[in-house]
């Protein structure tokens, strides 16, 4: 397995794993069409890949397994996990056949680094109540809950 930068070219791709993302239990609670023409869910890959943006891909065998994108978001436009303008919110899923090999981990470490890289002070992110393997994932990459969202909380990292 390796790691790329994700690329304009991978939108589609994001945003299959953006549907991962919403249906991280396995409940077919979202359709990747609905996804793409929910205005609130567009602000997270529409017009992808902006300046500010960044992502990775892991990738085995010319295969994605999985992938980390993140953006950040205007008061005016807020995401699930937003903190703040000048704090990208972070997405990021493994395909399900690929889940528990170590690629969120991979995934996290990597994009820490490359919001380091950029000049980001933090990072952020929303997790769903019941999500514990995600959860678990974040809160030892470092991420704390700063904040409640529905059923969902904040989590923020700080670089």
């Amino acid at each position: 397995m390796h790691l790329r930068a994700a690329t304009t070219g991978d939108l589609e791709l994001l945003y299959f794993m953006l549907l991962e993302a919403f249906n991280w239990d396995g409940t077919e609670r979202f359709t990747l069409e609905q996804i793409k023409a929910d205005p609130h869910t567009e602000i997270y890959l529409g017009g992808w890949k902006r300046a500010a943006d960044f992502g990775v891909i892991a990738v085995e065998h010319h295969q994605p397994l999985g992938a980390l994108w993140a953006r950040a978001l205007p008061v005016s436009s807020p995401g699930y996990g937003f903190v703040a303008d000048d704090v990208p919110e972070i997405g990021m899923a493994v395909s399900p056949d690929h889940r528990g090999r170590g690629l969120g981990s991979a995934l996290l470490d990597e994009g820490v680094e490359r919001a380091r890289k950029l000049g980001w002070r933090a990072l952020s992110l929303s997790v769903e109540d019941g999500n514990i393997a995600a959860r678990r994932l974040y809160e030892r990459h470092g991420f704390v809950v700063v904040g409640r969202n529905g059923d969902s909380d904040t989590l923020l990292r700080e670089l």
